[in-house]
This record gives C-alpha cells, sequence and structure tokens, in this order.
C-alpha cells in the first residue's frame, strides 16, 4: 500500500506503517453493517445506469438499421464506437481515481455519461451518433473499474466475494431491465426514449454522489489518517458487532507507479488477467449487442419479437450471478472461472454444430451460453481489484477493463464483416475457440478467497 508521507526517519516511517496498519486492522475487525449500506445502493445505482447507457444502443439499432439503411459494417462500427471510448476512459478516469480519490473519479463518470445519453436522443444520422456514443463510452468505461475498487476497498476479507458480487448483481440487473425496458419502449414510444432515460436516471444519480464518503483505504494511501479515522469511527459506531482479526494488517511504505503492472511480482497476474477480460468479453459483448440485430435482420423476427427473445440472455446471466455470489467462496474465484468458460464453449459448439439454423437453437443454447459467460465478466470485477494494492488498485484495474472495451470494439465489427461472407453459424465456433483461450488463462489464475487485500497484494 503507498503512503506518501514527508520525512526520512526510520522511526517516523515505521510510526506511519504502524497507524495505517492500525486503521486497517480496525476496518478489518468490523462486519459488514449497515453504513455499507449507502455506498452500495448509490455506487450501485450509477452502475445500474452504466449497464443501461452500454445496453440501450443493442435496443434501438433494429429500428435505426431500417431508418438509416445501416450496413452489417455500420452497425459494427457503431457498436465500437462506445467501447473504444470506454478504453480511454477506463484509464483516464483510473489514474484520476489514484489521484483524487475514487469519489472524486466515479461521480464525473455518471455526469459525462448521462449529458452524452441526452445527447444521442438529438442525433439525426449515423455519423452523429456515432460521435456521442464514443464521448458517452467515455464516462461509461470510467465508471466501473472504479467502483468496483471502491467497494472493494469498503469491504473485509471474510465474505468479500458475497458481498461485492450482491452489489455487482446491480450490472447484469441493469441489463436485464434495460432489455425489458428496451422491448417495450422503443416499439412503443420510439428508439430516443431508450438514451433520455437512461441520462435523466444518471443525472439524478449524480447528486446523490456529493453524500459518498471517500474509501478509507486510499486516504490511508496518501497518509490523510485523520480523515480516514473519522470514516472509520463511522463504521464501527454503525454496528457493536466485531470479527476477530487473525494478525494485524500488515502495510507498507512503497510509492504507487503504473509500471508496477509490469514488475517481476505482478507481471505475470496482469498478463493473465487481462487475456481473461478480453476473452470474456469478446464473447458476452458479442453475443449481447448483436443479438438484437441478428433475430430481425437474419431469422427475419419482427423487432418487438427480436426485442423479447434478446433479453432472455439478461434474465439468464441475472440468475447465473445470483448463484455466483452465494457460491463464489465456497468454489473460489479460479475453479469458478474454469468451469464456467468450459460450460460456454461446449453451448456454442453444439450451436455451432446444429448451423445455428433455427432463431429457437440461438435463443436457448445462445442466451445460456452468454448467461454462464456472463458470470465470468461480474467476477473479474471482484477478482481483478484484490490483486493488486491500493496504490495501484485503480489503474490495475483500469488497464485490464481496457482490455474488455477492445474485445468489445473488435467482436462486432467481426460479426459484421462475418456476416457479410460467410454464414452466421461461423460467429459461434468463432466465440467457442475463444473460450478454449480463457480457459487455459483462468486455471492460471491465483485464488483470492477470504483473504485481506493486503495479504494478496503487498
Amino acid at each position: 500500500m503507498t503512503l506518501e508521507v514527508s520525512g526520512n526517519s526510520n522511526s517516523h516511517d515505521g510510526q506511519v506503517v504502524d497507524r495505517a496498519s492500525q486503521l486497517l486492522t480496525r476496518m478489518e475487525s468490523v462486519p459488514f453493517s449497515r453504513w455499507h449500506l449507502k455506498p452500495r445502493i448509490i455506487m450501485g445505482s450509477a452502475t445500474f445506469f452504466d449497464a443501461f447507457d452500454a445496453l440501450s444502443l443493442a435496443f434501438v439499432l433494429p429500428v435505426l438499421i431500417g431508418m438509416w439503411s445501416l450496413s452489417p459494417a455500420q452497425i459494427g462500427l457503431l457498436i465500437g464506437s462506445g467501447y473504444i471510448g470506454q478504453a480511454i476512459g477506463a484509464i483516464f478516469f483510473g489514474w484520476l481515481a489514484e489521484r483524487r480519490g475514487r469519489v472524486f473519479s466515479a461521480k464525473w463518470t455518471v455526469l459525462l455519461m448521462s449529458v452524452m445519453s441526452i445527447a444521442c436522443v438529438f442525433s439525426g444520422n449515423f455519423m452523429a451518433l456515432f460521435i456521442f456514443r464514443f464521448i458517452q463510452g467515455i464516462g461509461v468505461g470510467g465508471e466501473v473499474p472504479v467502483a468496483a475498487s471502491y467497494i472493494n476497498e469498503l469491504s473485509r476479507a471474510q465474505g468479500r466475494g458475497r458481498f461485492f458480487m450482491l452489489y455487482e448483481m446491480i450490472f447484469p440487473l441493469g441489463l436485464m431491465i434495460s432489455a425489458q425496458i428496451g422491448a417495450f419502449v422503443v416499439p412503443s414510444f420510439g428508439w430516443k426514449w431508450m438514451f433520455l432515460i437512461g441520462g435523466i436516471g444518471g443525472l439524478i444519480v449524480f447528486v446523490f454522489f456529493f453524500m459518498l464518503r471517500e474509501s478509507p483505504r486510499w486516504l490511508i494511501s496518501k497518509g490523510r489518517f485523520d480523515e480516514a479515522e473519522r470514516i472509520i469511527e463511522e463504521i464501527e459506531a454503525s454496528t457493536d458487532k466485531r470479527m476477530p482479526v487473525a494478525k494485524q494488517v500488515s502495510s507498507s511504505t512503497e510509492k504507487g507507479d503504473w509500471k508496477e503492472l509490469f514488475s517481476t511480482f505482478y507481471r505475470k497476474r496482469t498478463l493473465i488477467v487481462w487475456g481473461l477480460w478480453f476473452s470474456a468479453y469478446f464473447v458476452s459483448n458479442g453475443l449481447n449487442n448483436w443479438l438484437p440485430s441478428l433475430y430481425n435482420t437474419v431469422y427475419n423476427l419482427p423487432v418487438g419479437d427480436s426485442l423479447r427473445a434478446a433479453s432472455l440472455t439478461n434474465i439468464l446471466q441475472t440468475v447465473g450471478v445470483f448463484a455466483c455470489a452465494f457460491l463464489i467462496d465456497k468454489v473460489g474465484r479460479k475453479r469458478w472461472a474454469t468451469i464456467a468458460f468450459i460450460v460456454t464453449g461446449a453451448l456454442l459448439t453444439a450451436l455451432w454444430i446444429s448451423g445455428a439454423s433455427s432463431p429457437e437453437s440461438v435463443i436457448y443454447l445462445g442466451s445460456a451460453a452468454y448467461g454462464m459467460m456472463g458470470t465470468i465478466t461480474v467476477l473479474l470485477y471482484l477478482y481483478t481489484p484484490e490483486i493488486y494494492p491500493t496504490r495501484m488498485r485503480v489503474i490495475g484495474t483500469a488497464f485490464a477493463t481496457a482490455w474488455l472495451r477492445l474485445a468489445s470494439a473488435i467482436a462486432p465489427i467481426m460479426i459484421g464483416f462475418i456476416l457479410e461472407v460467410s454464414g452466421v453459424s461461423t460467429i459461434f465456433i468463432l466465440f467457442a475457440s475463444v473460450t478454449v483461450v480463457g480457459a487455459i488463462l483462468a486455471f492460471k489464475m491465483i485464488e483470492t478467497r477470504e483473504k485481506v487485500l493486503e495479504d494478496i497484494a503487498p
């Protein structure tokens, strides 16, 4: 953990480390209480609208395809533009969160993505929407890695997996509810309402961000002990219960630097987690963003039926993540991810073997594959902040999520071109091949369950 302090005296440094360790140990001794509800609700609401904004385009595309005569390549570029912006946003707001704080960075991501969602309402052609979605993506991409690191830093070792996964369920719930809203709103009221709902909702959440407390772990890492202690006292006052801590939580005086991601200790972790993010989201967002349009353009289902069929994928993901939340601290991060990649690959291979000849086969097998893969995409938001220390937790998570943005930009563009030159079944064997890579990488993960963050990443 970074401690930015002045003075060269060893005794002074020792006192600083001792106080930091004492504060961290006090945090670890307090069980989850009512204090934790407010940050989970407010940050969770932001994550909900992040998911809503990320998926909104998928549910307006079936309308825009006919209205603007979009080609498959243009559809892929339109989807990809948002993810390119998200990659930039993840790095920029991750950098900002390490310097100015988690809450400070997260609230401005919410403002940016909400304002640009409203701007999308006024786009009248492909190029305008392309630009607005790119800028909106900067905010969308910055919110989730900062929020994930913030919630992780408020968590104690025992039960952290369930605590975090139940919070992170708001993302698949956001996707599921967005799908239901899209299936109803777009055919009934028009495509612009999807962007308007996301924008107005996000602006309301932005106001509540001024009620959030900063991460005590981040404050401690910056040597702002008095501020951190005041927040820890609030946490302690919220419950009389205390949990035993086996040993005092250790701390260090190292200064953070993003280049440490590639140090001897962290290099292997970094490369593995980057590959996991790319593999998981290449499949997940490739399926999620294209399925509504595939049902409409390849299988000739009406727009309403296409949107309802696509919404099933998000329902199954929510069910899967809910199960994962209650099992992850027993099964473990490594075992769950490895099995989920293998099951997803088997379902996609079965779809390829069948030739994806009917919309029903895609609805059932494709949706099941997405639901299983969805548990990995949420699990990575738990796992990635765990494997890095506070001094570079957000920037490490941000760099990792940049690979999800890259994968999410590449996948829809590739699908667009594949559809123009090959059959739809080729898409599913491509996805199945990627899951093989993901399973190999998942097997090389380190196990982090029930371990204090400072012990996992010194």
